[in-house]
């Protein structure tokens, strides 16, 4: 052991004969640990509303973006042929469709 943590014991020994530093000891490792709120808890459940902020604000974006694109599909004949062509593969009854794989360039 270093000094510096033999010091260290030997106050905090030192300070356990203290009643009051002894009850603030026992009260502090009692909120951290074994309490059904304990700080350890509140952590991780304050990390876990983070993620889930973090999620909504995601599939919020999502349903704007969503929304925009239905809109432009009602609002512009272009676009839904563009989109039906693009996604469903759709053609005009005298055309051809050509395939082509990006992966296999």
């Amino acid at each position: 052991m270093s000094v510096e943590s033999r010091k260290f014991w030997r106050w905090f020994l030192s300070k356990l004969k203290n009643k009051f530093f002894l009850t603030a000891v026992i009260f502090l490792l009692w909120m951290l640990i074994f309490d059904s709120s304990n700080w350890i808890s509140m952590w991780e459940t304050k990390r876990n509303i983070q993620r889930l902020e973090n999620e909504r604000d995601y599939y919020i974006q999502k349903i704007q973006d969503d929304r925009r694109k239905i809109n432009e599909l009602q609002t512009n004949n272009e676009n839904l042929e563009k989109f039906a062509r693009e996604q469903y593969l759709m053609k005009k009854p005298n055309e051809e469709i050509f395939i082509v794989d990006e992966e296999d360039l």
